[in-house]
């Protein structure tokens, strides 16, 4: 299926935005996941006629397009308990404020409204991030939590995410959340959940990310099939484990590269993520969107994995169903 194959430009903030897509380009992708960060794109001036047409401008001179923009890091805080210093180093200076808790969740759901208005400005009909997660510390269950606990988590998501979403949907876009550890839905019953919650809107749906389904050693092709109509958006992204009866899925509190890990991200193609079977179930649910590299491996340079990527997810879009039954031609009829 002839999807187009897009750079997610989260781990690439550090690099002008002009800089990526003359890389994307020459590298032959079809266009960009922006990530809301670095100069790369910037909520609050969703209403700047001339910035908008001039990130167009870029992206057009590079031969590339934009069918989906990101803002995982800003989603991050919008229900997160605590907000701490490590959402400080991640939001800009004007979402962090004073450091308030409160103060902090709000100015991140305006932010969010804002990138719906700024992909409907670019023309783009899907948002990827994160919700964060009031109760993701409650994870180990222990000490133990009363169901009580987890039922107020996940209104307290529906609480803060409806105003969110009712945004969205006035823009015509959509907000898909990554299915990620730390998130208010990190594997197949909590998305399930989640999706519940906010009361299965058109405006909210999924993100879908492999990698995180491996080392949580849960199978991502019914995921897929599943959940097929919520499937807004695919990451390919790939990671291996290495668990020896030593290494442990938590991590460890280890580093990436640490062979003592459990489990690591490796870029695309040099991982344990099924893909063929993936490709052929995202085929199956009809699904003609992006699918985006994300680049992440603490073993490889990111020219290398994003230059390779590429050629290796070309492949997979490049199967395609039959026209006909393989068994059509045995028949006399």
């Amino acid at each position: 299926m002839a999807r187009p194959v897009t750079l997610f430009t989260g781990q690439w903030g550090d690099m002008p935005f002009e800089e990526v897509c003359r890389r994307a380009g020459e590298w032959g992708y079809d266009g960009l996941e922006i990530a809301c960060g670095g100069d790369h794109l910037d909520p609050s001036r969703w209403d700047d006629d001339a910035y908008i047409a001039d990130r167009k401008a870029i992206l057009e001179e590079n031969g590339l397009k934009v069918w989906a923009i990101s803002n995982h890091l800003t989603g991050q805080a919008v229900c997160d308990d605590p907000i701490d210093f490590r959402h400080r180093d991640i939001l800009t200076a004007e979402v962090w404020g004073d450091g308030d808790p409160e103060g902090v969740r709000g100015r991140a759901a305006e932010e969010l409204k804002n990138t719906a208005r700024l992909a409907a400005k670019l023309g783009v009909k899907t948002v990827t991030g994160f919700t964060g997660s009031s109760i993701w510390k409650y994870v180990a269950m222990f000490p133990p939590v009363g169901e009580d606990v987890i039922e107020a988590g996940y209104q307290d998501f529906a609480d803060r995410w409806s105003p969110i979403i009712d945004v969205f949907e006035e823009n015509g876009v959509r907000f898909a959340l990554e299915v990620h550890p730390s998130e208010i839905a990190y594997d197949y019953w909590t998305a399930k959940r989640t999706l519940e919650a906010i009361g299965d809107r058109p405006g909210f749906g999924l993100n879908f990310d492999p990698s995180h389904f491996m080392w949580q050693q849960l199978n991502p092709v019914p995921f897929v099939l599943d959940f097929a109509e919520k499937i807004y958006h695919v990451h390919v992204k790939e990671s291996v484990t290495a668990l020896d009866g030593r290494n442990g899925v938590l991590g460890s509190h280890l580093p990436w590269a640490d062979p003592r890990r459990g489990w690591t991200f490796v870029s695309t193609g040099h991982g344990e993520v099924p893909w063929e079977p993936l490709f052929r179930a995202l085929n199956a649910i009809g699904y003609d969107g992006p699918t985006s590299v994300e680049w992440e491996d603490a073993g490889m340079d990111r020219l290398q994995g994003a230059a390779e990527a590429i050629g290796f997810v070309r492949k997979l879009n490049a199967i395609t169903p039959p026209q006909a039954a393989f068994d059509s031609a045995f028949s006399n009829r």
